[in-house]
């Protein structure tokens, strides 16, 4: 038994997670297992690795997402996951689940069955890549029969694997659903980025109650998940939902 986090996608606001990490280290909470989709996987899995989350907000920060070295050759997408293999290299001692320091489940959509598939054991790098390749931005990953992309499609909260072997449960959420003007709604991208936020927000919502207690920053609606030149200001509204929420349940941590 011991402490576990589930760790929603987000893209770009997945920075969030990070300052989330932050505030548990000043406030001594040590995490034994974690579960994650999309980008709370990649920071929950460098995190499990043993990382600092100076180290994983580096990573944000200086890994060139949109290069065009990075971009697919005949492959269905626009940028090639694959590209980031090597970038990932550095943060694990091998690429293999039993080498993390805390127990890690990631989830990720195979596009041949339908079926969400949860990755605990054996390979750890094209796992955590095919989570987090967006659909049709980022090219698919193929991993023994399947063909994997975000697990965020059909669970943005997976929250499922610790509810038999933990303790206690933290949830970050970082696709928080709030009222916004219209004048928000000017672009089609706005159109889709708030629709999915929408749907992701809805389809998690429900399972807050698996969670002790759940931190879901607010002010975040107005980033997008592409958005890679607010993660300062993204990683200190994590930083700052967390520590008034653990503030809140000290008594339970």
């Amino acid at each position: 038994m011991g402490t576990g986090l589930v760790l929603s996608g987000g893209g770009a606001r997945g920075v969030a997670h990070i300052g989330a990490l932050k505030a548990f280290e000043e406030y001594h909470i040590e995490i034994t297992h974690i579960s994650g989709t999309s980008a709370g996987a990649i920071v929950g899995a460098m995190y499990a690795a043993g990382n600092s989350w100076q180290d994983i907000f580096r990573f944000f920060k200086v890994v060139p997402v949109f290069n065009y070295r990075r971009y697919a050759i005949n492959k269905p997408g626009f940028i090639d996951t694959l590209k980031f293999y090597k970038d990932f290299e550095g943060f694990f001692k091998k690429d293999d689940f039993a080498s993390l320091e805390k127990k890690l489940f990631v989830t990720a959509t195979n596009l041949l069955d339908g079926k969400i598939k949860i990755f605990s054991s054996g390979e750890l790098i094209k796992p955590v890549l095919a989570l987090a390749s967006f659909p049709g931005v980022f090219t698919p990953i193929s991993i023994n029969n399947g063909v994997y992309v975000d697990g965020g499609i059909l669970n943005n909260f997976p929250v499922e694997p610790l509810k038999s072997i933990c303790d206690k449960i933290i949830g970050v959420f970082v696709n928080p659903v709030e009222t916004i003007q219209i004048k928000e709604l000017s672009h089609s991208y706005n159109i889709i980025n708030r629709s999915l936020q929408i749907s992701l927000g809805n389809q998690s919502r429900h399972k807050f109650k698996d969670c002790d207690f759940v931190i879901s920053p607010t002010g975040l609606t107005k980033y997008g998940i592409f958005n890679l030149k607010t993660l300062d200001i993204i990683l200190d509204i994590g930083y700052n939902a967390a520590i008034k929420e653990l503030e809140m349940h000290k008594h339970m941590i």
